[in-house]
């Protein structure tokens, strides 16, 4: 389990609208704007390579930073560097974290103060949802990536442990930022699988919706 005193108290953030990154999880970037990638050889040079994850926020935008209070942070674990200049990397989600204020400075990308406080469980073991029902969630699965003509690997997700299963679906389907960033705050692992049932519910009816007009 990692402390929250062997975490930084500022790091850089990546303001990025619709990328979610979870604990445990990982998340692949393509990085190629001077910024980030001045952001990306800073980060490799410090001891637990963190980047942070946010979703810019517009309404905080008109009186504030422009960016959700909440975050999260992922340690680059792979990377490689294209002929051109760009960066490929994984992050892999460390933790979630508050943002406290923004740290002023000469870097080019931003930098914030973060708050590790009340997300023990990111840093803990694997979480299981004990109140699960998984044929009931991947027989909705399966009519929202019918009526989106999607596939799937379904012998991987009926096999995928709970975390792994929310987790990764919560990242890649294709939902609005906002609603991203509600599944980032879920407190638990079972909240976020009733917020992404709940998501999927509602983009299924506005498909059929669409269909009728």
């Amino acid at each position: 389990m990692i402390k929250v005193n062997d975490l930084p108290g500022a790091i850089p953030v990546f303001p990025l609208p619709g990328a979610l990154l979870l604990p445990r999880s990982r998340l692949p970037l393509h990085i190629f704007e001077p910024r980030y990638l001045q952001m990306m050889d800073d980060a490799l040079k410090t001891p637990g390579r963190l980047i942070g994850m946010v979703q810019p926020n517009e309404i905080a935008g008109r009186s504030g930073s422009g960016l959700h209070t909440i975050g999260c942070a992922g340690r680059i674990t792979q990377f490689s560097e294209t002929e051109d200049n760009r960066y490929l990397i994984t992050l892999s989600g460390i933790s979630r974290f508050r943002v406290v204020n923004e740290v002023e400075g000469f870097a080019p990308y931003r930098k914030c103060e973060v708050n590790w406080n009340g997300f023990d469980r990111d840093r803990g073991k694997t979480e299981e949802d004990v109140r699960f029902d998984r044929p009931m969630f991947l027989d909705l699965l399966g009519r929202y990536f019918d009526a989106r003509s999607l596939s799937a690997d379904w012998e991987t997700l009926k096999d995928a442990e709970d975390e792994l299963l929310i987790n990764s679906l919560s990242m890649m389907l294709d939902f609005d930022p906002e609603d991203k960033q509600a599944l980032l705050e879920a407190p638990s692992l079972s909240t976020r699988r009733e917020t992404l049932v709940t998501l999927i519910e509602f983009e299924m009816r506005s498909g059929e919706g669409d269909m009728m007009q």
